[in-house]
């Protein structure tokens, strides 16, 4: 692909959003600790963010289709620094959530919308590509944001490890505002019931419904692995540090660097056999984590981290050139699928690791992951 600075715009726009929505993960059972709760009552602080995305995201493409692409991004990239600043001065659990909660409603406007935009402004066979750009930056942010706070930890809390990720997303907002040119081949709704109905219709296209129930399972999958996770390595007979578990999410740059391989295997073997072959492998994954061995389980979350990537990657470019106009709303739609997900898989996995511990949340995700193969094999002809 030729290089434009749209292309580290859209990157940015990946930054600035990831950086937060998992970025209590690796601190979790220090909050737990500090509030006197329950990893299952702790993970609302990660499920309160992706409940809001779910919600919005559909409405967020409608809100795109007519007022534009880059207007919206820019609008919530500023707004999001203010929850950014309020989430390390709150002062209760009911307080953190809160802010939890609005900083989920800021992310679909960037994220989703920015996807919308690259299905617009590049062609088809360019699309895939930089959508797998995005992705590997969006899994880079993930690791960052995760790695920050529980680095910082040690020295200025987790506190000082979210103000520091606040300091970061105005960096990014300067960088999107300057690089980020107006859409060219945007078409502008009509009116928002135009828009609205546009995306009631994606829910008619029983290819686009299958590839939403896939980014349900992607979300349900990685919440209830990399959030449990930490409560594993943390206890016995592990007792490994905050800083620690921050450092084993750079596993996601593994995913990151496959993620840019995505169009490429997809144009050689076919979107179907792809994704039953990554899911194939994700299920390997998942069983070496039962092994009761640090390096084993991080060489296991890579091969999650890979396999999740490459299957989101696969599955939000199939929906941005698939969608037959309302892109941002049939973005969004998977957005929501995908949130939901995230949010299910959040407090199913916490319900099952305080009934089974760490192999009932695996054999929760196995069942995920069996359930995605069905449907990728009898839907995506």
């Amino acid at each position: 692909m030729p290089f434009d600075a749209r292309r580290i715009a859209v990157v940015f726009c990946a930054i600035c959003a990831f950086l937060h929505l998992y970025s209590p993960q690796a601190v979790l059972p220090l909050m737990a600790q500090e509030f006197g709760v329950g990893a299952a009552s702790a993970s609302l602080i990660i499920t309160a963010s992706t409940l809001a995305v779910a919600a919005t995201a559909p409405f967020t493409g409608a809100v795109a289709d007519v007022l534009g692409r880059k207007r919206v991004i820019i609008v919530a990239m500023v707004l999001l620094l203010i929850p950014g600043v309020m989430l390390p001065l709150s002062g209760s659990l009911q307080e953190l959530i809160f802010w939890r909660f609005v900083q989920g409603l800021l992310l679909p406007p960037i994220f989703a919308v920015a996807i919308a935009y690259i299905g617009d402004e590049w062609p088809p066979q360019q699309a895939t590509g930089v959508i797998g750009m995005y992705t590997s930056a969006s899994a880079v942010a993930g690791f960052v944001g995760r790695f920050i706070p529980g680095v910082l930890v040690a020295y200025v809390g987790w506190r000082g490890g979210f103000m520091a990720l606040a300091a970061l997303t105005a960096a990014c907002l300067v960088v999107v505002a300057a690089l980020l040119p107006r859409e060219r081949q945007f078409v502008r709704a009509t009116s928002m019931t135009a828009s609205l109905r546009q995306m009631l219709a994606h829910l008619k296209n029983p290819k686009l419904l299958a590839t939403y129930a896939v980014g349900f399972g992607v979300l349900f999958n990685f919440m209830a692995v990399f959030t449990y996770m930490s409560f594993h390595l943390a206890g016995p007979p592990f007792f490994r540090s905050a800083a620690f578990i921050g450092a084993i999410f750079v596993v996601y740059l593994a995913g990151a660097a496959a993620a840019a391989m995505t169009g490429r295997m997809i144009a050689a073997i076919g979107r179907r056999t792809f994704v039953l072959c990554v899911l194939a492998a994700w299920a390997t994954g998942v069983l070496l984590m039962l092994v009761p061995s640090v390096p084993v389980i991080v060489l296991a979350l890579a091969i999650a981290s890979i396999c999740g990537v490459l299957t989101q990657a696969s599955s939000t470019s199939f929906v941005a050139i698939t969608a037959q106009g309302g892109t941002s709303s049939a973005v969004g739609l998977y957005v929501s699928s995908f949130y939901i997900g995230g949010t299910f898989g959040g407090w199913l996995a916490g319900l099952a690791y305080e009934a089974g511990g760490w192999p009932a949340t695996l054999m929760l995700v196995m069942g995920m992951i069996a359930i995605q193969a069905v449907i990728v094999a009898t839907t995506w002809k």
